[in-house]
């Protein structure tokens, strides 16, 4: 049996084995802290104390044991982002078995696939639409042994059983063998298999990454270097679970014992949450920036007149105060009391809607765009940029509040080697995050890793502080008919961020004369505008085509195309009658556009801008 004394000293000494290990170490360490902080069925915040959370997750620990799992053998997880995600997470790291992360907007068919390819024995699912999905393919998946929901009934047979049933089960067999959860932790080493993250799949059939507990390990000692968390900090932690993005937020957690509100099961809620729980960080991708950027603007210019100016007026003394900010300098004379006033009469208002305690924002998994993290630090919320990729463990890359400059994703954290390839420019590292591979794909495996280094797929430069800047993604450059590379997300985000309306874009033209795109417009400000230009009441298919939507976004291509060069600029764009969505596929699960089947699903929208 471990002390706390020798995990103290394993936590100094960095010789942590495993997930499990540091979550022994919190637990025993702040056992009276509060950990999370959930909502019940009314929607009420409650708190759980780390000491509540390690009871919890030793019963469903010996719940998992008691089916006579071990070592490295996969369970899988389906189901949106919340506290019940987290305790099962946490058992499956201290049973020393390795989670499978499934979306739970995957159909039928591909968590068929996934918990097939997983060779995955138990499931945790979140409630009945993700057990109809189970039990439409159960006679494929027979090698899972039971299936646990959070909440709703379980099933006759007993093959479903709910988490009630399932953690009481499993309270009385630790009650019965109380010295068997730490006993087991001890097992478990640093090269053991922690979790199995099934890409998105923007193209082909998803790989499941192979992360160690070891990339964890390292990814909590990184970030704990960089000294980016306070000890007060309190995060909303809403992001997918299934991804490496949200999995990397749940690790620094417990390292930093940060209090975590978690609840995603409603992104549409993420904003209105921030008022409640009053976060001071929160990480999310550009989109749910790019919604909030929305919402603000368009907010503060609907109703004219004089609060409209003040706005323009305190927006541009914000972004003076930025530029000045971006050197590392404070403002002085006039520009300092300009802040002041602007702060006072707009920009506290904002914040207040953010929950009043914002010190920085996080943004990962997408391109942000200069132009909205210029917004949010204007208004003193800045945005630190970062990168990774699932096959690094997430986090790799960030901006730092001492050490930042936009357009770029920040230094490598440390313990990251990189370098450039000399012929391609592609952004290769090497550091203990790596994954091990892909799951049953030795092929696959060889063309990602040259050695230990991971090949990102990924363009980029470093300046002269080692900050990178990605400049491309290698597979999806459009190279025109005239021999002209462009390169298509830094044109899509700039232009999204011209107008609070535009929704999605993706700009086409491999091959082609010249450049066009696809254009959606943002579902959630669309009602804004149609209330206050007469058109109330019309749904989005037909707002989409009024020639007034149509005006603002030839308003906001023009001042894009004035930014470009000749061969980059955009000639055509067609605004489609739907936004994209997870549901009808143009988006990923984390909320990345699917770009070849885009273009496959739109081929003559996209021809007929080049009849």
């Amino acid at each position: 049996m471990v002390d706390q004394a020798t995990l103290r000293q394993k936590r100094q000494e960095r010789t942590f084995q495993s997930v499990a290990e540091l979550f022994l170490y919190r637990t025993g360490e702040t056992p009276d802290d509060i950990g999370w902080e959930y909502p019940d069925e009314k929607g009420t915040w409650l708190p759980m104390s780390w000491a509540q959370c390690r009871a919890r997750v030793e019963a469903l620990t010996a719940g998992i044991r008691g089916l006579g799992l071990g070592l490295e053998q996969r369970v899988a997880i389906i189901s949106t982002t919340r506290i019940e995600w987290v305790l099962a997470d946490l058992a499956i790291a201290c049973a020393g078995t390795a989670c499978t992360t499934v979306y739970p907007s995957n159909t039928p068919a591909e968590c068929e696939y996934i918990l097939n390819n997983s060779d995955s024995r138990l499931v945790f699912a979140e409630d009945a639409s993700q057990i109809a999905k189970l039990q439409a393919i159960r006679a494929s998946i027979p090698q899972v042994q039971r299936v646990v929901v959070f909440e709703g009934p379980g099933s006759e047979d007993g093959w479903v059983q709910t988490w009630a049933e399932f953690e009481a089960e499993g309270r009385a067999a630790h009650a019965a063998d109380v010295g068997a959860f730490v006993s087991t932790i001890l097992t478990i080493r640093r090269e053991h298999l922690a979790t199995l993250i099934y890409t998105s799949g923007t193209t082909g059939v998803p790989k499941g990454v192979e992360l160690l507990h070891d990339c964890w390990i390292f990814e909590a000692e990184a970030l704990d270097d960089v000294n980016l968390f306070l000890p007060d900090d309190k995060q909303y932690l809403w992001l997918p679970m299934s991804h490496s993005f949200g999995k990397v937020l749940e690790i620094i957690t417990i390292a930093g014992n940060i209090k975590t509100a978690v609840d995603g099961r409603d992104p549409k809620k993420v904003v209105d949450n921030l008022a409640i729980i009053q976060p001071t960080w929160m990480g999310a991708p550009p989109r749910i920036f790019e919604k909030a950027y929305g919402k603000i603007v368009t907010g503060a210019t609907a109703s004219g007149g004089l609060k409209a100016k003040i706005f323009d007026w305190a927006l541009s003394v914000g972004r003076r105060v930025s530029a000045v900010r971006q050197q590392y300098k404070e403002p002085t004379g006039l520009l300092a009391i300009q802040a002041k006033i602007a702060d006072k009469l707009v920009f506290s208002k904002v914040r207040d809607r953010f929950g009043g305690r914002i010190r920085f924002l996080i943004s990962g998994s997408a391109p942000l765009s200069r132009d909205m993290a210029e917004f949010f630090h204007a208004i003193g919320m800045p945005i630190l940029e970062g990168y990774g990729l699932t096959e690094s463990s997430a986090a790799s890359f960030v901006n730092l509040p001492y050490n930042f400059r936009f357009g770029t994703v920040g230094p490598a954290l440390p313990g990251i080697q990189v370098r450039i390839a000399a012929d391609t420019g592609e952004v290769q590292f090497t550091c203990r995050g790596i994954m091990r591979g892909y799951h049953n794909l030795p092929n696959e495996t060889a063309e990602a890793l040259d050695g230990r280094w991971l090949r990102t797929g990924d363009q980029g430069e470093l300046d002269e502080n080692n900050r990178l800047k990605i400049t491309g993604r290698i597979k999806e450059l459009i190279k025109t008919s005239g021999g002209k590379y462009v390169v298509p997300a830094k044109l899509e985000s700039r232009l999204k961020a011209l107008s609070p309306y535009i929704g999605h874009v993706v700009v086409h033209g491999d091959g082609r004369n010249y450049c066009s795109a696809l254009v959606t417009m943002d579902p959630d400000r669309l009602p804004e505008w149609a209330e206050m230009h007469g058109h109330a009441g019309k749904d989005y298919a037909v707002l989409s085509q009024l020639p007034e939507i149509k005006a603002i976004v030839d308003k906001a291509l023009k001042e894009l195309n004035s930014e470009l060069a000749s061969y980059e600029t955009v000639k055509k764009v067609t605004i489609l009658p739907a936004d994209f969505t997870v549901e009808t596929e143009e988006l990923t699960a984390s909320f990345k556009v699917k770009r070849k089947l885009v273009e496959k699903k739109f081929k003559d929208v996209l021809d007929a801008m080049y009849a």
